[in-house]
């Protein structure tokens, strides 16, 4: 069953089409990611699914309320945790939870026991009454999951939940996402330019300039690299590529200074390959595709990091909220 449903989605700035007539659907109880690179119109989407922006035209749908026509009954239904912090610091975080939990009208006697559970799921019950400022940036990401899961929600939005973390603190938010997937079965859709946190996904849809140019499980993307990717860099990437078109008939894509073209069975190649080459070269190596090659053969450029400003879209959202 599809809790999310979008069709023909249009948003345009005056003469900037930031999202170009986006279709896709997101199934009850999956994790969704949304990936693409600064400026393809992944966070004016999600602004518009949360009800911050409205569309231009097109529909969205969330557990079946319309965003532009329902956005009370969509924000009663969602969770959102923004890619910069948005936490009160100078409250705990208890406080912190109290007053989300004060926005959504949840009544006080059971507010109290929400907010047990949540601090208990996040394991930061014995930090519940220091104040925010003290708190490492993982544990800021915790308190911002349990803040968005206060109010039961059917969705979780996640934007780049992850950023910033040490290997260790973005393996432990993962243990929590997918926790909440199974004892809540809740439905997860989230931003990431972290590829290997996009492999724990159901499925990805890949936007760029406005548009979705791939929507598909992740081992079923990565099929659209055939092969094995070769990387080399050179001592002239120009003549190189020429060589390696024009001798072996391989499309050769230039990433940063490096050149990457894709064969089959590798390891037996490149014994043959380098010998023959007549362009010296620095280094080489083979590897098995992922979804950074998957993103850079359906783009031709690498994925980027991106900054939004995530305090200023919770101030839009708080306000939405009390005006009722």
């Amino acid at each position: 069953m599809e809790i999310i449903k979008v069709k023909n989605l249009v948003k345009k700035f005056g003469q900037i089409t930031a999202v170009d007539g986006i279709s896709f659907q997101v199934r009850e109880g999956e994790i969704f990611g949304f990936l693409g690179p600064n400026g393809a119109g992944k966070t004016t989407t999600i602004n518009i699914l949360c009800t911050l922006l409205r569309p231009t035209s097109g529909t969205a749908y969330l557990g079946g309320f319309d965003v532009a026509r329902e956005s009370n009954r969509v924000r009663k239904s969602i969770g959102l945790v923004f890619q910069d912090p948005s936490l009160d610091e100078r409250l705990t975080a208890r406080e912190n939870l109290e007053f989300h939990g004060m926005i959504y009208h949840i009544p006080k006697k059971e507010r109290q026991a929400r907010i047990d559970e949540v601090l208990a799921m996040v394991e930061l019950g014995e930090r519940q009454n220091d104040f925010v400022r003290t708190f490492s940036g993982g544990m800021k990401r915790r308190l911002e999951i349990a803040r968005g899961l206060i109010h039961y929600p059917r969705i979780l939005f996640l934007d780049e939940p992850t950023l910033g973390l040490d290997p260790q603190t973005r393996a432990h938010i993962w243990d929590y996402i997918y926790d909440l997937k199974k004892r809540q079965a809740i439905t997860i859709f989230l931003t990431t330019h972290y590829m290997d946190e996009a492999e724990n996904c159901d499925r990805i849809a890949i936007i760029d300039y406005g548009k979705i140019i791939a929507l598909d499980q992740p081992d079923a993307l990565k099929k659209e690299v055939k092969g094995d990717l070769i990387t080399l860099k050179t001592a002239d990437n120009e003549k190189a590529a020429k060589e390696i078109e024009d001798k072996y008939g391989y499309t050769v894509q230039k990433d940063g200074d490096s050149l990457q073209f894709e064969v089959n069975g590798g390891d037996e190649f490149i014994p043959r390959f380098i010998p023959k080459f007549k362009v010296p070269i620095s280094t080489i190596s083979l590897r098995k595709p992922t979804l950074d090659d998957v993103f850079l053969k359906l783009t031709g450029r690498a994925i980027r990091a991106e900054k939004v400003g995530a305090v200023d879209r919770m101030r839009v959202f708080v306000r939405g909220r009390t005006r009722r």
